[in-house]
């Protein structure tokens, strides 16, 4: 899993540094700014001015200007080097002692100012003391389990406090109150503000060389057990997941997002945010590594190097060229978040997004890429360019610069494979119907819908008609030879229609429904044209393809009048008088539209009511001219004209009579003789001519349905008369007449039947009649009597109502006002209401006649 995240360049080569004293060894570094100082273990410090300088191809150089050196005259090595720029002092540790330097001359100060006693120092990064000219050292002393706060100013050094420790200090770095500490046994946090300690993780000084190092606010990099390099914070708990590098580390730094590690042999490189070793280094003989302000220096005893980090954006570009897109994320995202500005970040963090997003789609990691094509808010037709043809031709879409991928086409990226291809465009398919409807569709919705349509037109896809049925901006240059290309011709009227041209549309599907086209798209095509033709508000049009359809299915072809919409402007083409006229030739299509009018739409005109009855009676007399048995058909022609004979009664009834009274069509003349109100004829024909009983009773019922209950009874009567005729004498009769009283008792008047009947009927024959007769009878008299019982009761309240009232006194005066019309009384004449109101009988009156307007009064109930 490596990535290339440094480069190891050459600062200072032997010749340059030691040249021939090749007992002479590098035993500390420090750099400043430009200023680079290398302490040596025969008592010299080395001052160099790097110059640092970029290549043609972009790799960095450093050139080392030697600037002098001093031999402090000690005879011992030169343990340790801090510089403290903003004084311009140079702290050297050598021989157990502290000494400040000029930074330029390497002089030491006049004051001679030193700190004596000292086996370490390190200097805190987050000093509790505000003076930026004073510089906090913590410091091991040789005393036994000692650590030394000191604030070191240009020429003088001054000892602030003094802690004690568990045991003796063999590393320190310090934050703020807080040090970091490498005991002889174990690492502790110690707050030298508090004297609190805590002990952290043991470790053998023995075996290994502790690490100690302070890389952040609060926060520590130590040399753990087992190989592993421990975060840990002043809290002494640890934030990070521990790296392992190898057993015999004698160095570590941080360049973040990673951790850099050195041993005998290598340097290695960790990421902080996956663990991973990320790249190795080969560096023999290495003994130095620190970190300078970022800047990340090695050192073996004759050499000096730095370590150059390569751009974040270059090592994410890397892993990505590996198709390591989940590295290349997760060091995008919390590696180069914090070291590049916000508004480069935005713009390379999009980038990034899109071209793992490429990837992943070429690996058809569908749902992943859909996810970094949203978040990289990428340009969706970077995406589409990869389909051939399926851009619009008049589009001007160039790809990004530098590409966002190395593809020339899904051909290439997939290598030929078809099923590739068709997965490929399955996404598509998705991904751009998710978006067309969102912000990111904003600008190109043309190009989203075009390609669409023929993505779904290729796969013989089903949402090809869902698209186009909703609203959309298909190009009709690129779509229209598209869809022909497919055979897609009911589609493509679709289209056509979406654009306004609905006459287009129209000659397309006709000639799919005649043959003159291939597109099963729609096996009712017919039916949709139709459809199609009564919602149309294009009445021109309408007429132009009525014919067509009317020739093809007259039933079907109907409803491009019977269904238009009833609240269409009924312009004088399409009138239902022109309509009527027009269908003359086609017979079935004529009756169709005119029980359209009468049954569903209601309308009150007396010729279409007899315009359809005659068209019934045609068809019935055709059917009945015709030889054979009774058929299916002329029953249910039968039905349909007696029900309109029944509920209509607005069509020419002579007219009709005329027509018939030649023929056998006796129920429908009885029905007409009805609605002449020559009811005798009618129960006549059905009693003596159909001999049909209970039709005649059926007669009776409808025909007096919704009338007053003598209406029924006088019918009832005429039947009862018909059946009982002295000179008429036929059992079936006499039964039909006992049969109609005791069924319909309730409908007769029993004082006029018992007048009717044959006296040489039993009374057992009439029992159920008679019995019906005497409890309707009884009943109606116990609810006269109970009603006129309620009314004398309501009329005796009243009576008493109007006593009581009457008992009150009432005092007029001609002070008092009229409560209508607020005028004095000047007669003693007034209406008094129940509530105590008094008004001028006149205003009464008148309000009485008025009273909608005043609910208020209510109608007088005394008058004095």
């Amino acid at each position: 899993m490596s990535v290339k995240a440094f480069e190891l360049v050459p600062v200072l080569g032997q010749d340059l540094l030691i040249g021939d004293k090749t007992w002479m060894s590098i035993d500390c570094i420090e750099c400043c700014g430009k200023n680079l100082y290398v302490g040596t273990s025969d008592c010299c410090i080395y001052h160099f001015l790097l110059e640092e300088k970029a290549s043609t191809s972009g790799r960095l150089a450093f050139t080392p200007t030697k600037q002098l050196h001093k031999y402090l005259g000690l005879k011992k090595a030169v343990n340790e080097l801090k510089a403290a720029s903003a004084m311009n002092r140079l702290m050297v540790l050598c021989d157990n002692t502290v000494v400040l330097l000029n930074m330029i001359n390497l002089e030491p100060v006049q004051s001679g100012a030193k700190i004596r006693g000292i086996t370490a120092f390190a200097v805190n990064e987050n000093p509790v003391t505000g003076d930026p000219f004073c510089v906090e050292v913590c410091a091991i002393s040789m005393k036994r389990k000692t650590v030394q706060i000191y604030a070191v100013h240009e020429d003088r050094v001054q000892l602030i406090k003094e802690v004690s420790t568990p045991e003796q200090p063999v590393a320190i770095a310090a934050d703020g109150y807080f040090l970091c500490l490498a005991m002889s046994t174990q690492y502790i946090i110690l707050s030298y503000n508090t004297g609190t300690s805590q002990d952290l993780f043991p470790y053998n000084s023995e075996d290994k060389r502790p690490i100690v190092k302070r890389i952040g606010r609060e926060e520590f990099l130590l040399a753990g057990p087992g190989a592993l390099g421990m975060f840990v914070t002043a809290a002494g708990i640890s934030q990070r997941a521990p790296v392992q590098w190898s057993e015999n580390v004698i160095g570590a730094a941080v360049c973040f997002p990673y951790v850099v590690a050195l041993d005998e042999e290598f340097v290695t490189v960790h990421s902080m945010l996956d663990q991973q070793k990320k790249q190795t280094i080969p560096f023999r003989d290495g003994r130095i590594l620190q970190d300078f302000e970022g800047k990340l220096i090695l050192a073996t005893s004759k050499q000096v190097h730095i370590l150059v980090p390569l751009p974040l954006e270059k090592q994410i570009q890397d892993l990505l060229a590996s198709e390591r897109v989940e590295e290349a994320l997760l060091l995008l995202t919390k590696g180069a978040r914090r070291n590049i500005p916000k508004e480069k970040f935005q713009g390379l963090h999009r980038r990034i997004l899109q071209q793992a997003g490429f990837i992943q789609f070429g690996q058809l990691q569908f749902l992943e890429a859909k996810e970094l094509f949203r978040t990289g808010q990428l340009d969706v037709r970077e995406l589409m360019s990869l389909y051939p043809l399926l851009l619009p031709s008049t589009s001007t879409f160039i790809r990004s610069h530098p590409p966002l991928h190395e593809y020339a086409d899904l051909n290439q990226l997939m290598q030929g494979d078809q099923e590739k291809i068709t997965k490929c465009k399955r996404f598509l398919m998705s991904y751009l119907n998710e978006i067309r409807s969102t912000e990111v569709a904003n600008g190109y919705k043309e190009d989203i819908d075009t390609a669409l349509l023929k993505l779904y037109a290729e796969a013989n896809h089903d949402s090809l008609l869902d698209l186009l049925v909703s609203e959309n901006s298909c190009l009709l240059v690129d779509s229209i030879p598209w869809l022909e290309k497919h055979k897609k011709y009911f589609a493509l009227g679709l289209l056509y229609h979406h654009n306004g041209q609905n006459e287009a549309a129209l000659q397309l599907w006709v000639k799919i429904v005649d043959g003159q086209l291939q597109d099963a798209t729609r096996s009712d095509l017919f039916e949709y044209i139709v459809d199609f033709l009564s919602f149309c508000p294009n009445h021109e049009l309408v007429w132009k393809y009525a014919d067509w359809a009317l020739l093809k299915n007259e039933e079907v072809g109907i409803q491009i009048f019977t269904r238009r919409p009833l609240d269409e402007n009924q312009t004088s083409c399409m009138n239902p008088d022109d309509i009527v006229n027009y269908l003359h030739k086609y017979k079935k299509a004529v009756v169709v539209y005119l029980e359209h009018l009468v049954f569903e739409r209601n309308i009150q005109k007396e010729k279409y009511h007899t315009h359809l009855a005659v068209l019934y009676l045609d068809k019935v007399l055709g059917l009945y001219s015709q030889a054979g048995n009774i058929s299916e058909e002329l029953i249910s022609a039968r039905r349909s004209f007696k029900n309109l004979l029944q509920h209509s009664n607005l069509y020419r009834v002579h007219l009709l009579l005329g027509k018939i009274k030649d023929t056998d069509l006796y129920m429908e003349c009885a029905i007409l003789h009805g609605k002449l109100e020559e009811h005798e004829k009618a129960l006549e024909i059905l009693v003596h001519k159909l001999k049909d009983f209970q039709a005649a009773e059926d007669y009776c019922l409808w025909n007096s349905h919704g009338k007053d209950p003598s209406c029924r009874q006088r019918l009832f009567h005429m039947l009862l008369a018909l059946y009982l005729h002295p000179g008429v004498t036929s059992d079936a009769l006499a039964m039909a007449g006992v049969d109609l009283l005791n069924n319909r008792a309730v409908e007769f008047d029993a004082i006029r039947v018992l007048q009717l009947v044959p006296e040489n009927w039993s009374i057992q024959l009439l029992s159920p009649f008679l019995t019906r007769a005497m409890r309707g009878s009884f009943h109606s008299k116990c609810t006269a009597e109970l009603s006129s019982g309620l009314a004398r009761s309501e009329n005796l309240n009243y009576k008493y109502a109007k006593v009581k009232s009457r008992g009150n006194i009432i005092t007029l005066s001609d002070k008092k006002v009229c409560q209508v019309c607020r005028d004095f009384f000047t007669e003693p004449v007034f209406v008094r209401y129940p509530d105590g109101r008094l008004a001028h009988i006149q205003c009464a009156t008148k309000l009485h006649s008025l009273s909608a307007t005043d609910q208020n009064f209510a109608s007088p109930r005394n008058q004095l």
